[in-house]
């Protein structure tokens, strides 16, 4: 357990450069700066989960293990919902590519038609013409989509790293780690494809604008 009242100032010690300056473990990231008396247990729950992981409540582990005994049934939709999207992406203007293994232009799809017979799952990514002003605009154009960092829900998820979970890095640094200023990244749900493509839709409109 960590105990800190946030009261401490990390700055005007003078004492405390791990929290006080750039840290490069972090893309430069200065905590105190980020979030000012309360930098220690910032960077102990930021830094420490990244290097860690979380430890799962006893309740997340027994619905998990619920939705484990069914996932085969609903694998088949998710897929099914996924190639419908991914055809109607691949066809649309305001896409540059669609990164998915069943298509023939990924690197891996011999390798995919050989391990996963039954389909590549549904999440995937495919890069936005625009970068990061229309990937913003995009995600702020959704109603259907949840605009969350997690995969692999019954519900379609949606999250534009370059402005969220990647946004302190640069376009050249983003490039380095295989993501684009407007790369997109998709978990495929349950709901019905169609409403799932024209929620797509109006978005590549808006990002196109």
């Amino acid at each position: 357990m960590l105990v800190d009242s946030g009261r401490f100032d990390w700055e005007a010690s003078g004492k405390f450069e791990t929290l006080t300056a750039p840290y490069a473990g972090f893309h430069n990231m200065d905590f105190e700066e980020e979030s000012g008396t309360r930098a220690f247990l910032l960077r102990a729950r930021r830094e420490g989960l990244r290097d860690f992981g979380a430890c799962m409540a006893p309740m997340t582990a027994f619905q998990l293990l619920q939705g484990i005994e069914t996932l085969h049934v609903r694998m088949p939709r998710h897929v099914e919902n996924a190639r419908k999207v991914v055809a109607f992406l691949s066809s649309h203007s305001s896409v540059e590519k669609v990164l998915y293994p069943e298509l023939p232009s990924h690197p891996d799809h011999e390798l995919c038609r050989k391990l996963l017979p039954k389909g590549a799952g549904a999440v995937f990514a495919f890069d936005l013409k625009g970068g990061r002003a229309a990937g913003k605009a995009f995600i702020e154009s959704l109603r259907v989509f949840s605009h969350l960092a997690n995969v692999g829900d019954a519900k379609s998820l949606v999250i534009h790293p370059a402005t969220t979970t990647h946004y302190r890095m640069s376009d050249e640094d983003l490039k380095k780690a295989g993501i684009g200023p407007g790369t997109v990244r998709l978990s495929i749900g349950l709901e019905d494809a169609q409403d799932l493509i024209d929620d797509l839709d109006r978005a590549l409109k808006a990002s196109s604008r």
